[in-house]
């Protein structure tokens, strides 16, 4: 019977305001882990707030890699995650630890298990084109058009998700084929440790409703429209940016470009995006079936995780 030597790592995921981070810290601390944050607006440098970045007491004592890697007027793709990412692995596990992966985007964690398809480079022509055409017609649109010609595409990219509808659409275009069909020719390109994969996950989804209102009210009173202010103000950014759609920032950019609106708009409005968010990393998560699910308002959590982990270490 053949031995599997490769190394171990962790998986720690779940959707937003479900305590991945403390809880992160915590098995750190406890087991000696490295940790590597999968998220995609985390690592871009001066988005703290928004993000509920930790603060630099809480990364000096716990160090995150891939957090403040990139300047907000910079690009970050699933690619790039991928190869940073297990260049952190790596070193990881050259200093004989294991690294802890926590975090909720979900693209970069299959990205990284998987790899990526080959797809063709971006046409800056035909991005310009369809960002001009969102901006007379609406980005719904332009994903209805998206549904006619890539069903499966369509269906997993929402009516108000420009970036990802003006990818999908521009890939069309260049190659003559839906990207659904060129990502499923991706060759395999399988992670080279062995993980065990911790979900949290809410038993009770009003909990976790309850948890991304006090976040959101937290992130406002911390001040979140300061923050992006501070933004626009260090350089001319562009609002279709990757940084400047993430959750929270949107919706701030649109309540300042409108004056007089009541702040509970913004407040609102940001709470809905955020539950809309979480929904999606929960059916991502559901695809999941090799985790193992942890309830996230367990008063044992952390118990349950490094009794996982303990299990996983001495198994393998």
């Amino acid at each position: 019977m053949s031995i599997d030597t490769r190394p171990l790592a962790i998986f720690l995921m779940g959707p937003t305001a479900s305590g991945k981070t403390a809880l992160a810290c915590a098995l750190s601390e406890a087991f000696g882990l490295d940790l590597i944050s999968v998220d995609s607006a985390l690592v871009y440098r001066g988005l703290d707030i928004g993000t509920a970045k930790p603060d630099p007491a809480t990364l000096q004592r716990y160090p995150h890699a891939l957090v403040d890697i990139r300047d907000p007027g910079q690009a970050y793709s699933a690619g790039e995650f991928r190869t940073d990412a297990l260049a952190a692995m790596r070193a990881s596990t050259a200093r004989g630890r294991i690294p802890l992966l926590v975090g909720g985007t979900g693209l970069y964690f299959r990205a990284l298990q998987s790899g990526l398809s080959s797809l063709p480079a971006a046409d800056p022509a035909i991005r310009a084109r369809l960002t001009a055409e969102a901006a007379a017609d609406g980005w719904a649109v332009l994903h209805a058009r998206l549904a006619g010609l890539d069903p499966a595409a369509a269906a997993r990219i929402g009516p108000a998700d420009a970036q990802r509808i003006q990818r999908a659409l521009e890939v069309i275009e260049i190659s003559g084929e839906p990207l659904s069909v060129l990502q499923s020719r991706g060759q395999d390109q399988s992670l080279g440790w062995r993980v065990l994969k911790l979900a949290l996950w809410p038993q009770d989804r009003a909990i976790l409703h309850r948890r991304i209102e006090q976040r959101f009210e937290a992130i406002l009173a911390a001040g979140l429209i300061d923050e992006v202010r501070r933004l626009l103000q260090a350089a001319p950014l562009d609002p279709e940016l990757p940084a400047l759609r993430a959750v929270g920032y949107r919706q701030a950019l649109e309540w300042l470009a409108r004056p007089g609106q009541p702040l509970q708009e913004l407040r609102d409005k940001g709470v809905f995006a955020t539950r809309q968010l979480a929904k999606r990393q929960l059916t991502w998560l559901r695809a999941e079936l090799d985790a193992r699910h942890l309830r996230m308002e367990a008063p044992d959590l952390d118990a349950r995780a490094a009794s996982a982990i303990r299990d996983f270490v001495r198994l393998n």
